[in-house]
């Protein structure tokens, strides 16, 4: 008998990729976004308010080129073999304490992603349940009651895939994905840049 082939149906893909040069960058990064949050009421919740990198400042030059490259990577990855013309849609997170972000996915883009720049290891963290992932975010099957027949060793068992990240990774995922970042349980804030990728429409992008 012939050996079976398999063929993995409808992925979903999420790369993760830590920076060069984010050991330089992050502590000027956050310095920049905290003044940023000091200047602008409700600037993690309002994103939709400017483009952060509209401003000229060098580190983040840095890392809109970090995000374009990656870009590229997460393309190539998912299969896409053709240039993509797009425009990146970034702010700012300043999360304190008991600071969380809700179940939510992002509409009108192709991707999504996030640089985390400052993350803290919570050894201030008040005392109280051991299974919580203070910092964590987490991602969750897009298909409905996929896991529902699962049994033990199969894939399809477990809907959410949590990520404890550190400072320097960048994550990207498809735009359609939701997740959510669990609360922040330290007195020093978490701070990270989130951005959606936009694709000016061409009609080269129809399947």
């Amino acid at each position: 008998m012939a050996s079976p082939e398999f063929e993995a149906l409808w992925p979903t893909h999420l790369m993760r990729v830590a920076l060069p040069g984010a050991e330089q960058a992050n502590p000027v990064l956050a310095d920049l976004i905290e003044r940023m949050d000091g200047e602008r009421d409700q600037m993690t919740t309002d994103y939709l308010s400017g483009d952060l990198f509209d401003h000229p400042h060098p580190a983040l030059g840095w890392l809109r080129s970090c995000i374009e490259r990656a870009v590229l990577d997460y393309a190539k990855g998912t299969g896409v073999d053709y240039p993509l013309d797009f425009r990146i849609q970034a702010w700012p997170n300043v999360n304190r304490f008991g600071d969380y972000h809700d179940l939510h996915n992002h509409p009108h883009s192709w991707a999504s992603g996030t640089y985390y720049v400052r993350v803290p290891k919570g050894e201030d963290a008040p005392t109280g349940r051991a299974d919580r992932t203070p910092n964590a975010i987490s991602f969750f099957d897009p298909r409905p009651q996929a896991n529902m027949l699962a049994i033990r060793g199969d894939g399809q068992v477990d809907p959410e895939r949590r990520i404890l990240p550190e400072a320097g990774l960048m994550l990207v995922w498809p735009a359609f994905l939701h997740h959510m970042v669990h609360v922040n349980l330290s007195r020093e804030p978490r701070i990270s840049v989130s951005f959606n990728i936009v694709l000016k429409w061409r009609d080269d992008y129809l399947p």
